[in-house]
């Protein structure tokens, strides 16, 4: 296998670098293209003035341009997909054509305009209309809709925005998104750019939605040209300037509940040949994280984001781009009751907790674009992005200290991810062939630098009591017996060996804040090396439609990896039916997280961090997937299509997440293999009558085997598995779905906005439970000889919850309810154990693979009210909007005590108001 993608791959380098150096200019691959043509009359003379209008039906995607006084018209940055074009003049009737934009080859359009009346009007006329012929499942979504979206997620909108819009897709907290039943296996790109790396809230800063002109979020197996991390590809289109002949743009400030501001502006301006797209934003909110209580405590942040878009042709075939960003984030780390008021080994108070993240975002990405002849496009670009992640621990260190469950260390990070590259394509459209030959070299600078200190007395504790508790204020073992206790090693057999009291440990004792001692510092670094190479070509013949393709990457980190990739696809369109059947397969190549990729694969060889996470793994390993999709696309006359995919995906090396000693560290980790099967689907209505609706919905499985096979030690259920075990990972959920329903009247008039999201419940393998094996092992016990559940964590061995913690879950025991001040008796009855946010499986039927414990269902509700022009002025609007997030302030979780979530509370009721002036 090794020897055949060898081949694979070195026939791909070759064919490309022959092409390469046989043309003399380049550009970089864009996920747009352009409409061009010229508008004549019957005698072939030009009709100069004419309106051309695309339409996409089901995106909302429209734009509309004026041919010049040589009858010539232009549409650059146009997303890639099929569109109506209508070109309209006095005395000339309707032109109306079918045109789709698949490529970065320029279509072009010869409107010939008969002579009759003007069509005022542009409508959809089928079912057929509303179909792609693709075999490939995307969702599409253009600003026009996602502009009236109520978004959960200030800080992170664009996650908030996949999140609601697109199938198959779990909402986790922060701003995290599972798509399809990986953790973080998603990946951008933005303008061609591509972006691997994760962009939730507390690893990166995400692109401005205020940049973002449509969205296609691919749910099947994805192209050649798309790799290392696929289980959603989402594709970005950024606003340009270009075309835009007067300065466009709006300012806008808002607030709301949390004490939220935000306030913005955008420009755009340009002619034919050149444009400029420039936005600016910030926020300062009282919750810019999801908090572990519902009531938040130390959750203040605030974002700034800069946006410009440069686009300029130098000739009729050359043409540059740059896009460049900076953002910049501050924020809390939410605190619980826990965190508020911190006792030291003595009881004195230390204060609250007080630890904070700053990241900074840098991104810049040129291209150049060549158009050779009327049938190809090359393209070249480069880019830069770095992520700069600062973590500041409390100034007190001791203030760090929560409960064994959660946090026993102080910890300060400066992490520095810098992603650097080139990548080139060629594009080439000829009768039945949209082909693609390209290629991405990049590489990645880490560095990951940190210190660690314990700040819990009895983490490292010399000595212990009778009870087996670990006790401060010794430094050796040697000290315990004059004292009256016993020595904690394992020499003592009456010493505990847990994760609550484990054995001292001398190799800790220099980095035991409460013993006098002082922060280890830990410096990894390392370069990841990734070159790509694919080939590609869409066929279209007649009813039926063909992907083919094939991709090779070799990836060069703290592993190897050579693997090469064939993907397939095919479509059949029943046109009397208005029916699109569809299969796909593709094998792709998992690439392992780059976040503190260093510190999981050479921790185990480092004694201090060997000592905190004793079951080090070997070194990470790129992992493998087979993908298989099958699905319809179908559309009820011109006003309801529907799409929808079976997915079965089976991967090698399944990567997941865990942390550092209950720190805000979080590193990668890789299990034996994962199989996810499910199923996705979404269905939009156009707008008609001032209605537009979609509804997404989802069920996908997320079953994870062990042993773990690479990083730093981690069990599921802080429990010993048998090998080949399979348990269900904690962002599994059996259903989801989102209803969105836009209504706007008039053409000049308020709108309004309604979501409906509904989730069934993550995994919460954390929570206590009773059973024989499995995640409930450490809580299963029995009060007079019967069932009972004790109060205590299954994600790190049994430690116990402490009050606060029992009420964040809702936990109770017969009438008895935990709150942050009282915890419930230390062991409960199984029949009267129970939650009211956590489903809790009956007393013996508990089973990691097919009846976890789980989040329970909800359902969140969201509206927005606006108006965009209440003064109805042609060249200058005011706007207002009202949002209202979780308009019934339900009480839900995300998730407990997840190993890479932790706890976190959805938003309560928050209120918005908005005021914008355009021109």
């Amino acid at each position: 296998m090794r020897s055949y993608s060898r081949s694979i791959l070195f026939f791909l380098f070759a064919v490309l670098f022959s092409l390469t150096t046989s043309i003399v200019s380049a550009e970089s691959g864009t996920s747009s293209g352009t409409i061009t043509g010229t508008v004549t009359d019957p005698s072939g003379s030009v009709v100069p003035g004419a309106t051309v209008t695309i339409l996409n039906p089901v995106s909302e995607y429209t734009r509309t341009t004026t041919a010049d006084s040589a009858g010539h018209f232009q549409l650059p940055n146009v997303p890639f997909n099929p569109y109506h074009l209508t070109v309209q003049a006095a005395g000339f009737a309707t032109f109306t054509r079918e045109v789709i934009v698949r490529s970065v080859v320029p279509v072009t359009v010869t409107a010939a305009l008969q002579i009759g009346e003007t069509g005022t009007t542009v409508t959809v006329q089928g079912g057929g209309d509303l179909l792609e012929n693709d075999p490939t499942f995307h969702t599409d979504v253009d600003r026009s809709l996602f502009r009236r979206l109520p978004l959960q997620s200030q800080s992170s909108s664009v996650s908030s925005l996949v999140t609601l819009s697109t199938p198959g897709v779990a909402s986790d907290s922060n701003g995290l998104f599972h798509g399809l039943g990986d953790h973080a296996q998603n990946s951008f790109s933005v303008d061609g750019q591509p972006i691997t790396d994760q962009q939730s809230k507390v690893f990166s800063n995400q692109l401005p939605l205020e940049s973002i002109q449509a969205l296609e979020v691919i749910d099947g197996a994805p192209p050649a040209e798309y790799g290392d991390k696929t289980s959603l590809v989402i594709k970005v289109t950024t606003r340009s300037g270009q075309g835009l002949t007067k300065p466009t743009g709006s300012i806008y400030s808002s607030y709301g509940t949390f004490g939220s501001v935000t306030g913005g502006l955008n420009l755009g301006y340009g002619r034919d040949n050149w444009g400029n797209f420039f936005t600016a934003d910030g926020l300062r909110t009282g919750r810019f994280l999801d908090p572990p209580e519902f009531k938040v405590f130390h959750a203040r942040g605030n974002l700034q984001n800069l946006f410009d878009r440069i686009d300029y042709n130098l000739t009729q075939a050359d043409s540059v781009h740059l896009n460049l960003n900076y953002s910049r984030s501050w924020f809390q780390t939410p605190n619980s009751y826990d965190n508020l008021n911190v006792l030291d080994q003595s009881g004195n108070s230390v204060g609250a907790t007080d630890q904070r993240s700053k990241i900074e975002t840098f991104n810049i990405s040129p291209t150049y674009t060549r158009v050779i002849g009327t049938s190809a496009v090359l393209n070249f670009g480069a880019f830069v992005r770095k992520d700069a992640y600062n973590y500041y621990p409390s100034h007190n260190p001791l203030a760090d200290l929560g409960p064994p469950s959660l946090q026993r260390e102080t910890v300060a990070q400066y992490r520095t991810l810098t992603n650097a590259g080139v990548h080139s394509d060629i594009s080439y459209v000829k009768g039945i062939h949209t082909a693609k030959l390209g290629a991405v070299y990049e590489q990645t600078f880490l560095k990951e630098n940190f210190g660690i200190g314990i700040v819990d007395p009895i983490l490292n504790a010399p000595c212990v009591n009778a009870n087996g508790d670990g006790v401060a204020g010794f430094t050796d073992p040697s000290q315990c017996t004059a004292a009256g206790y016993q020595p904690n090693t394992s020499a003592n057999p009456n010493a505990p060996n847990s994760v609550l009291y484990p054995n001292f440990n001398p190799v800790l004792l220099p980095y035991d804040l409460t013993r006098g001692g002082s922060n280890y510092i830990f410096n990894g670094r390392t370069d990841v090396k990734q070159l790509a190479m694919y080939l590609e070509d869409q066929i279209k013949a007649g009813n039926w439609s063909f992907n083919l393709g094939i991709r090779g990457d070799l990836y060069n980190g703290l592993t190897r990896e050579r693997q090469a990739q064939p993907r397939v696809g095919i479509a059949y369109s029943i046109k009397p039916s208005n029916t699109v059947l569809r299969v796909s397969y593709g094998r792709m190549l998992e690439t392992p997280f780059n976040e503190n990729l260093v510190l999981s694969s050479n921790g185990a060889e480092d004694p201090v961090i060997s000592a905190l996470v004793p079951s080090g793994m070997a070194r990470l390993n790129p992992g493998f997937r087979n993908e298989f999709h099958a699905g319809l696309q179908q559309a009820f006359g011109r006003y309801f299509v529907v799409s929808g995919d079976y997915i079965w995906k089976y991967t090698h090396n399944a990567f997941d997440f865990s942390v550092l000693g209950n720190t805000p560290i979080t590193f990668p980790i890789e299990w034996d293999r994962s199989k996810i099967p499910g199923w996705v689907l979404r269905a939009d209505v156009p707008k008609t009558h001032g209605v537009t609706a979609f509804v997404v919905m989802s069920s996908v499985a997320a079953r994870f085997f062990t042993p773990q096979v690479g990083g730093l030690g981690v069990v599921p259920g802080g429990t010993a598995v048998a090998a080949q075990t399979a348990f269900r990972i904690d962002h599994d959920e059996r259903f989801n779905q989102t209803t969105h329903v836009q209504y706007q009247p008039w053409a000049r008039g308020p709108w309004m906005g309604f979501n409906w999201r509904y989730d069934s419940g993550l995994v919460a393998g954390s929570t206590p439970c009773y059973a024989d094996s499995g995640t409930c092992a450490p809580s299963s016990t029995t009060l007079n000889g019967q069932p009972a559940v004790q109060m205590v964590s299954n994600n790190v061995f049994g430690v116990p919850l402490t009050a606060a913690q029992e009420a964040q879950a809702g936990f109770f025991c017969g009438s008895q309810r935990a709150t942050p001040t009282q915890a419930l008796p230390f062991v409960c009855p199984a029949s009267q154990f129970g939650s009211t946010l956590i489903s809790v499986p009956a007393p013996g039927t508990q089973d990691d693979d097919h009846n976890p414990q789980r989040i329970r269902p909800r359902s969140l509700f969201d509206t927005s009210l606006g108006e965009d022009n209440i003064f109805n002025g042609d060249r200058y609007k005011w706007g207002a909007r009202v949002s209202v997030i979780n308009l019934t302030n339900k009480t839900a979780l995300y998730n407990f005590l997840s190993t890479f979530s932790g706890t976190h509370y959805v938003t309560p009721r928050a209120i918005n108001g908005q005021i914008s002036f355009s021109f």
